[in-house]
């Protein structure tokens, strides 16, 4: 029996003990599962959305816990990786929570999303695939916006800087060969002239072969769809042999150890992603900033620190707003939510868990290893 199922047969049976026991069950804790990449090559985005999750915890339970209940934080290492992922999400079903936070790769979300699933626990992830939200499990809310939305703002980049011939590299993960394929086409629908899509395979550390092939094709744009951890290696390899090419990463190059990886090298590049805290109009997202500085001595690694933030932030909003934490009654109202205002912008989710409303921004890489906006225009400072 699930534990809220539970919850709901030891509030009839307090009710008849009389208010004493009643006083008992409030105390019952939520329990909310972490599923992240906690060991591995991606263990700081996984260290970073655990530390999120437990200092919105620590905050909640400051202001009396969720409905009188305390909330309990379980963490299980995906390793990013779907094998274990699957694991993972048996375990944290197996532990009673409401919801999971997590995973950071489309490979690991994937492999948990149905398990979540058939035992009715929420799952919000920063998964862009596009495949996290064709399945139609109404347990999945994307904290993140997809590949889709993302391929038709970089075309739209590329345009509006004038790139006319491009090239694209990508690893073979889900993640990645869906973000590469879509800015391919929608930049072939915009009159981008694709000169080569190149795979590699990612952790490999040698990417000179690759972009050797690519230089002499002479592109304006060499486009990685895939991690920080190779994209940083491939822009100071790039610089190495002295292409003139522009980088520009998705999404996932936006992490601190992007520009520790490349060196002198980072400057320069671009990455793709939705707005950083500081660069929103409100005071909200600065300030969890400042905690999380202030909790952990650091900054958090990455943007996808703050997407998974706000899912729990968007599902404890949720269940607050609706005065239950049922599942059947939480889930389609997370379906509902509108214009939340998350620590990365504004969104809503709609019937498929989609998020909606995000916008995108161009980052530059300053030689101090900071980032600027530089596109649009409206949104650069």
């Amino acid at each position: 029996m699930h534990k809220f199922c539970k919850t709901v047969v030891y509030s009839l049976v307090a009710g008849a003990l009389g208010a004493g026991a009643v006083v008992a069950q409030a105390a019952t804790p939520i329990t909310i599962g972490v599923q992240a990449p906690i060991t591995g090559q991606y263990a700081n985005e996984g260290q970073g959305i655990a530390d999120a999750v437990k200092l919105l915890v620590k905050q909640q339970n400051a202001k009396g816990g969720l409905l009188g209940h305390k909330l309990e934080v379980k963490v299980c290492d995906d390793q990013g990786e779907a094998a274990p992922a699957a694991i993972c999400a048996r375990q944290l079903v197996n532990d009673g929570v409401l919801a999971v936070i997590g995973s950071y790769t489309s490979g690991a979300a994937l492999a948990a999303e149905p398990i979540y699933a058939r035992a009715n626990v929420i799952q919000t992830s920063d998964g862009t695939s596009d495949e996290l939200t064709e399945h139609g499990f109404k347990t999945f809310f994307r904290n993140a916006p997809p590949n889709s939305a993302e391929a038709v703002f970089t075309a739209g980049y590329f345009k509006a800087m004038g790139y006319k011939r491009i090239a694209v590299v990508t690893d073979h993960s889900s993640f990645a060969t869906g973000l590469a394929d879509a800015v391919v086409a929608d930049a072939k629908k915009d009159g981008i002239d694709v000169l080569d899509k190149a795979y590699i395979n990612a952790g490999s550390q040698n990417y000179t072969p690759v972009l050797t092939k690519l230089n002499a094709l002479h592109p304006q744009v060499v486009y990685f769809s895939g991690y920080y951890t190779d994209g940083g290696l491939i822009k100071a390899q790039m610089a190495q042999l002295g292409m003139k090419a522009k980088f520009v990463g998705g999404d996932a190059n936006q992490n601190v150890a992007f520009a520790k990886i490349a060196g002198s090298a980072a400057a320069g590049a671009v990455i793709i992603n939705v707005p950083a805290p500081e660069d929103l109009p409100y005071p909200e997202a600065k300030e969890f900033l400042q905690q999380f500085k202030a909790a952990y001595g650091h900054q958090p690694p990455s943007i996808f620190t703050l997407t998974n933030a706000d899912g729990l932030r968007a599902v404890l909003h949720t269940a607050e707003k609706i005065k239950s934490v049922e599942a059947s009654k939480l889930i389609p109202a997370l379906h509902q939510l509108h214009d939340f205002k998350g620590l990365t912008g504004t969104f809503s989710w709609n019937a498929v868990g989609e998020r909606t409303g995000s916008p995108y921004v161009a980052f530059e890489i300053t030689p101090s290893g900071s980032y600027k906006i530089t596109y649009p225009a409206a949104a650069a400072k």
